[in-house]
């Protein structure tokens, strides 16, 4: 991916960050700026074939291929809908050979990156599939597909929320893969395989929305199992398994087990929709244990208020509170000796008193009758 920090993609987003040397997938983006808005994107590369590219002088035997692509990428991004659990797509540009894309980009990490480690939990990924249940119903109410349904398309925000991205870099590629194959199906069959690989969420066998659902299945599948339903060495196997619905057991999927089951069947009608999925996920989280479940006992909220009258605390009564109340108070002023309470108690000073002239004016008496006699 060719970008460094400082380049400027379409006239319009500023490159922010050098790319990692060897990206997690190819679909990795670079980090950028949009100089108009001052939002922040990432940027995605397709390599175009040369005659895609209107700088160059090929472009004369195809006029006008580079705009279209481009065009009808804008197309999808002008009818996707605004959903909290869908990023926004911005557009693409041909420029440099490549074809750029423009997504939105919120903080967070890519789910591939955070599920790297092995299985997740199944109440983690009922949870995440939640959302993404959420953005493909959206979607499907406008009539669109996504159709780049992977791990590599989900960011995970800080606040634990799924988002799916990626719904433009997939119209791109199948936008690519038509303009290169043309009306010959092996070839829109080569150029798929080339950019998409054998990646199982990429082929389904049907199209539209349960072509979506199925994907979700697979993923979840990955998600929970870390590793595919379907065999991926090659294109071949991994396409004949899934013509077949041959997909490995579900025994590592936990409480979603039947959910999975059902969205990797292979006839689209007995799939759940993504409504479907949304509701039955929502009853899977509502039996969930501590911290998922809806049963959780809840912090209270901030802030408490107080009772209407009288202290917060009932002061303590009593020398036993006195000598409280200096301790407290020596440990909130370091270095200051503590009052002491008085050895006498007050009621007995006034007899004390009296007792002790008395007992002086008797001993004086006593000296002078001793000293007399």
């Amino acid at each position: 991916m060719r970008a460094v920090p400082g380049q400027v993609v379409g006239g319009r987003y500023r490159v922010t960050d050098r790319p990692a040397e060897v990206p997690a997938h190819p679909s990795a983006g670079v980090p950028a700026r949009d100089a108009v808005s001052g939002a922040l994107v990432t940027l995605s590369a397709l390599e175009l074939p040369e005659f895609l590219d209107p700088l160059r002088p090929e472009v004369e035997e195809q006029p006008g291929q580079g705009p279209r692509v481009a065009e009808r990428v804008a197309a999808v991004a002008a009818a996707a809908p605004d959903h909290p659990r869908l990023l926004r797509g911005l557009g693409a540009v041909p420029e440099g050979g490549l074809l750029w894309v423009a997504e939105e980009r919120l903080p967070g990490e890519p789910l591939s990156r955070l599920a790297g480690n092995g299985p997740v939990s199944p109440y983690r990924v009922a949870e995440i599939a939640a959302d993404l249940a959420g953005a493909l119903e959206a979607l499907h109410r406008t009539g669109l597909t996504h159709g780049n349904l992977t791990a590599e398309a989900v960011v995970v925000c800080e606040d634990g929320a799924a988002v799916l991205g990626g719904l433009l870099r997939g119209a791109a590629e199948e936008e690519l893969c038509q303009a290169v194959g043309g009306p010959v199906p092996r070839r829109v069959y080569e150029a798929r395989a080339l950019l998409v690989g054998a990646r199982a969420e990429r082929w389904p066998i049907d199209a539209g929305a349960p072509a979506d659902c199925w994907a979700l299945g697979v993923l979840l599948y990955r998600l929970l199992s870390g590793y595919g339903p379907y065999p991926e060495q090659d294109l071949p196997t991994l396409l004949g398994a899934v013509r077949d619905g041959r997909f490995r057991p579900a025994d590592g999927c936990g409480v979603l087990r039947p959910l999975v089951e059902r969205l990797l069947q292979p006839e689209a009608g007995l799939r759940p929709d993504a409504a479907a999925v949304r509701q039955e996920l929502r009853t899977v989280l509502a039996g969930a244990p501590e911290p998922f479940g809806a049963g959780a006992v809840q912090a209270p909220l901030l802030p408490v208020l107080r009772p209407p009258a009288g202290p917060l605390v009932p002061r303590p009564r009593g020398a036993r509170a006195l000598r409280r109340t200096d301790r407290q108070g020596a440990e909130r002023s370091p270095g200051v000796e503590p009052r002491r309470p008085p050895r006498v108690p007050p009621a007995l000073l006034g007899p004390l008193l009296v007792g002790g002239v008395v007992l002086a004016l008797v001993a004086a008496l006593a000296a002078v009758v001793a000293f007399a006699g």
